[in-house]
Order: structure tokens, then sequence, then C-alpha cells
């Protein structure tokens, strides 16, 4: 057996060894490295502290420096504002010598007022107050009547634009329709058979319609009178027909009076519902539509009444519309407004006072009652639709062509008219202008002053609401002029 010879555990163990002391060495290096970029580090923390300790501490100074400039203006000013406070309790303490002393003047001055004028303070008081007084009240009444006239103006304006803008977009007839009370005859002999033997036929005939039957010496007519204008209309349908027939005797007047009869209440009843619908009026009671369309038979100062009405109601829709009033209830009040005179020959009162009530029984509103009450100022007027519905009547009764007199009449009416105006003292001439819708006087101002003026104007107006009867109204302008002329030789 051999047995080799090696190097052994030592010669195994020399490159662990040297490998370990490099691993030191590098490690002993790198941890050289190390503290010194800590020491490094470490300096230049240590600089940047002392900077800013150094920025620190001359900020510091900085700010105590500024402190302290601020500490020495506010010691000036509270010096000053001693000063200044000083000077005031001094200007005070003078001041309160000064009011002390104009008190003492004033009381050593009242006192000689009192005993110049002797008048004790309180009495003088009321003196100035008084006269104070009186002269606001002065300056207050002619500022209320400057005002008063400015809004009578503006009034009168915004109401004739108004009424004119309203008048102008209404397109009515200029006439209207009348009833017929005349009957035409085929020939004279009819007059006989009309009248029968011993006269039969016109006593049933009157009997039968409450018409009174007029046969005269006018030729080939006969002539219808009565009161009641629908039974006017009933007796006249039932001549007429009687006429076309030719059969004429009691029983057949009776049966065709009866015809006749209905045929009118037919008419009546369209020309109400015609008349809400043409008004745009809502629905009503129907006694009230019938009473309303029998109007149509009805005439007032030559003007048909239902016309009238319809007139009315379309005058004071627009005016209402142009107040910004709700239309509906004025339109209905002007429908209604004349619907008494359908029934004054069968009811005691003025037709306003039965239209009312005709209205009130049948369910019109208060509003509408009270309008129809107050339309020619029987009851007094309070409410808007009241006010234009007398507007609106009396545009629809007084614009030109709207109702008819006589020549006669009409010529005697403008000479009272200028008779009533020369009458007055100190009047040079009167001019009866506008179809007699106004009376221009003339006087002569050495006898008549303004005042003067006025108060005739105001007599003249009186005399002739009392004297006169017409449509719509009368104005009355007294003109009074003064003239000066020179001539240059």
């Amino acid at each position: 057996m051999t047995i080799s010879a090696g190097a052994g555990p030592s010669g195994s163990l020399l490159p662990i060894a040297g490998a370990t002391a490099v691993l030191l060495l590098v490690l002993g290096v790198l941890a050289g490295l190390v503290l010194g970029r800590i020491r490094a580090a470490r300096t230049r923390a240590s600089a940047e502290v002392e900077q800013a300790r150094r920025q620190a501490e001359e900020q510091t100074a900085r700010q105590r420096a500024e402190l302290a400039h601020r500490e020495e203006q506010l010691a000036g000013e509270l010096r000053r504002l001693r000063r200044r406070e000083d000077e005031l309790a001094r200007g005070s303490a003078a001041l309160e010598r000064s009011r002390g002393e104009a008190e003492e003047l004033v009381t050593r001055r009242a006192a000689a007022l009192e005993r110049a004028a002797g008048l004790s303070a309180e009495q003088a008081r009321a003196e100035v107050l008084r006269a104070a007084e009186a002269s606001a009240r002065l300056e207050a009444a002619v500022t209320v009547r400057e005002i008063e006239r400015e809004a009578k103006e503006e009034g009168e304006h915004r109401a004739r634009s108004i009424l004119a803008g309203a008048i102008q977009r209404l397109a009515a007839e200029q006439t209207a329709e009348t009833a017929v009370t005349v009957l035409r005859l085929p020939n004279e002999d009819m007059k006989g058979r009309i009248i029968g033997r011993e006269g039969r036929n016109i006593r049933a005939f009157e009997a039968v319609t409450g018409v009174n039957l007029i046969v005269d010496d006018t030729p080939e007519s006969v002539q219808l009178s009565c009161f009641d204008p629908v039974r006017r209309e009933t007796a006249r349908l039932t001549l007429e027909q009687l006429v076309e027939d030719g059969r004429i005797h009691p029983p057949r007047i009776e049966q065709l009076h009866e015809r006749s009869r209905a045929e009118v209440e037919q008419r009546c009843v369209r020309a109400g519902e015609d008349a809400l619908l043409d008004a745009r009026v809502g629905a009503m009671h129907p006694e009230l539509v019938r009473t309303l369309g029998s109007l149509r038979y009805r005439v007032s100062y030559g003007q048909n009444v239902l016309g009238h009405l319809l007139e009315s109601a379309h005058l004071a829709g627009m005016m209402a519309a142009e107040l910004g009033v709700d239309p509906e209830p004025v339109r209905r009040a002007a429908l209604l407004h004349d619907i008494g005179k359908a029934l004054t020959h069968e009811v005691e009162g003025s037709h306003a006072a039965v239209g009312a009530e005709l209205a009130r029984r049948y369910g019109e509103s208060p509003e509408v009652v009270h309008a129809i009450a107050a339309h020619h100022n029987e009851v007094k007027p309070d409410t808007v639709t009241a006010v234009l519905t007398q507007a609106a009547d009396a545009c629809s009764g007084g614009r030109p062509g709207a109702r008819k007199e006589s020549l006669e009449l009409y010529v005697r009416r403008l000479a009272r008219l200028e008779e009533i105006a020369r009458s007055h003292e100190g009047v040079a001439d009167v001019y009866a202008m506008q179809a007699g819708r106004e009376v221009r006087v003339m006087v002569r101002p050495d006898a008549v002053d303004d005042v003067g003026a006025e108060l005739i104007a105001r007599e003249v107006a009186r005399q002739v609401s009392a004297e006169l009867t017409y449509p719509g109204q009368i104005r009355v302008t007294v003109v009074r002029e003064s003239r000066a002329t020179a001539v240059a030789g």
C-alpha cells in the first residue's frame, strides 16, 4: 500500500485567507468612503444650519427695527391725538360759553319783543302757526286745483279718445226701421168687407186683437192704433192675412189672430236670440230673451229700441276693452238697459226701474241690475259697468242720424236756444251750431268779465236743461274777446 504526500491542511486554507483579506480590505475602503461622505454631508448640513441661523437672526433684527419704527410712529400719532383732544376740549368749552351767551341773548330779545308787541311767546307762536297754516292751506288749494285741472283735462282727452274710437269702429245704420201702423189695401171695396155688415167684422177684429182699427177717407189704406207694439204687429199680420185670404168674418179673424200671435211670438224669441249672438252675450232667461226680442217692434224718437240696445252693447264692449275692464258684463248691462220699455205700458214706474226689477226677477247679477237702474241717474252709478252703460246709451242716442224729430220741432228748439241765450245782459250775439248741439254766445267784454261769462254759461245751460227736451247734450260756450286797434299815420 502506497501513501502519497500532499499539501495538507495548510495548503488548502491559503486561498480562502487571501480572499478574506481582500474582502476585508474592500470593506474597509468602502467604509472609509461612506464615512467620508457622511462627514462631508454633516459638514454641509452644519454649514446650511449656520447659514439659516444667520438669516433668521438677520430677519429678526430687521423685524425688531421695523417694530421699533412702528412703535415710534404710534407714539407720535398718540401725541398728536392727545393734542387734538385738548384742542377739541378747549373748543367745546368755548362753544358751550357761546351757546350760553346765545341763549341769554335770545331770551333777552324774546323779552324785548314781548314787551314791544304786547304778546307772550306762546301767543306769538300761535300767531305764527296760524299764519303758516293759512299760507299752507292756500298753497295746497292752488296745488289741488291745478292737479284737478290736469286730471280733468287728461280724463276728458282720454274719454273723448275712447268714445271716438268706439264710435268710429261701430258700423251701424244711420236710420232705424220704424213700426208699421198703416196697411195698404188692394182696392177701396176691401174697406167695406173689413167693416162687415153693421160693423160686425171690425168690432170682432178690435175685440180679438185689442187694437183700434181706423177706417177713414185715406184711399186704399187703414190704420192700426195701439200702445202695445207687439199687439199692433200681431193685428197687422192678422189683417194682412185676412185681406190676402178674402174671407173676413169673426171665426176666421180669431183663427188667423191665433196663428199671427204664435208667429210674432216666434219672431220675438228669434230676434232676442239673434241679439244675444250679435252682442256676444251669454245665456239668458227665456222670458228676458222674449221680452228683449219684442223691442224690435218699438221705436223711441224714431230709433228702433232693439237696434239701439245692440248698438249700445257694441259701444260699451269697445270702451270696456279700451279701459281693460271685463267687457262681458258691460255688454250685458248695455243690451238690457232699456228692456223696461217693453213693459212700461203694463207696469207703473220708469223704464229704468221696471227694467232693473225685471232683470233682478230673472236672475241677472247685481252689477247688471244696478247698471240698468242707474243709466238715467235715477240711482247714483257706483260701478264702472253703470258708467259705461250710461256712456254707451248717450253715444247711441246722441250720434247724428240716430234719432228723428220733425222739422218744426227742430226749428222751434233752435229759436228757443238763441232766445234763452239772448235774454242775458251783456250778450252781443248768439249762434246755434252743430244742428243745435252747441250754442256759441258772444258777450261784450266791457259789460261782462270772466267770472260773469262763466255765470252766463252755467245759467244758460241750466235754463236749457229745464225748458227744452232734446236727445244727447247741448254745449254752451261763452266767448269774451277784447281787441285793441291802433293806426299809425
